[in-house]
């Protein structure tokens, strides 16, 4: 180097100023500090607090936007509100890297059945099953009951307890794991549900039955702190409950983005 000369030093480029904006403002909400509902400072507090330029802030906006944890409201009452990432949003993620990787529900089932009889287990080991798990899961049971003579209705209130009883775990990684592969199970089967209901070919009341009846067996078994009982019931129970989605086509891939049906509240 010429004496006299300054060494440079390459300046930031605006996508990355934005991403270090995006960094700083993600962990705000993932840690709590932005709380669902709020709204982000202004742009222009943002701009005194970063001094970076209004592009940069516009793009960290963006980014924030595509990862769901901000949606960006313009006109007059424009502002940025913040959304807590939420499970049902992983779920919905995953189901979108299960489509473009060609996951079978085949594969799917596979992994719940090996995973959900643990939640079982945990739920039944609870000091505080009577008062934490047993009051909802029995109230499905009921309800489910109460909806026998509506396939679909049923296939719903089934679901519900599925992940009532996964949720009930108090295992918050298993919560999360199991809750998404749930939830992208349960699209699949609500509309195969729809599906079968519409050509008058759902399964009869007494395959129904049998269902509820496994269900009021595990909850009897989570009931009494029996957690090889829960465990056991709960695999023999995927085994035989899984068959009916599985007969329409052991080799169907997990699809979410049909234009014309929602998943979990998004389309």
């Amino acid at each position: 180097m010429a004496k006299g000369e300054t060494e440079r030093r390459p300046g930031l480029s605006q996508p990355r100023v934005a991403e270090m904006v995006a960094d700083i403002l993600r962990a705000r909400i993932v840690d709590g500090d932005l709380a669902d509902g709020d709204l982000l400072p202004k742009q222009d507090d943002l701009l005194a607090e970063f001094r970076v330029s209004r592009p940069s802030i516009r793009e960290a906006m963006r980014i924030l936007e595509t990862e769901g944890l901000v949606s960006v409201r313009r006109g007059n009452v424009g502002g940025a509100e913040v959304h807590a990432p939420k499970a049902r949003s992983a779920a919905y993620m995953l189901g979108l890297v299960m489509q473009s990787q060609a996951v079978t529900l085949t594969d799917v089932a596979s992994a719940l059945r090996i995973l959900e009889p643990a939640c079982a287990a945990l739920a039944a080991a609870r000091p505080d099953r009577a008062t934490a798990v047993l009051p909802e899961l029995q109230d499905l049971n009921a309800q489910a009951e109460e909806h026998l003579d509506d396939g679909p209705a049923f296939t719903r209130f089934s679901r519900q307890w599925h992940g009532a009883m996964v949720e009930s775990c108090g295992n918050q990684t298993l919560i999360l794991l199991v809750g998404t592969l749930e939830t992208v199970w349960s699209h699949h089967e609500s509309l195969w549900a729809d599906h079968i209901a519409a050509e008058g070919r759902y399964p009869d009341v007494k395959s129904r039955r049998l269902v509820l009846r496994a269900h009021v067996k595990i909850t009897e078994a989570i009931e009494a702190g029996n957690e090889e009982v829960a465990q056991r019931a709960v695999r023999r129970h995927l085994d035989e409950s899984q068959t009916y989605l599985l007969a329409r086509d052991p080799d169907m891939r997990v699809v979410i983005t049909e234009p014309t049906q929602r998943f979990g509240g998004f389309r």
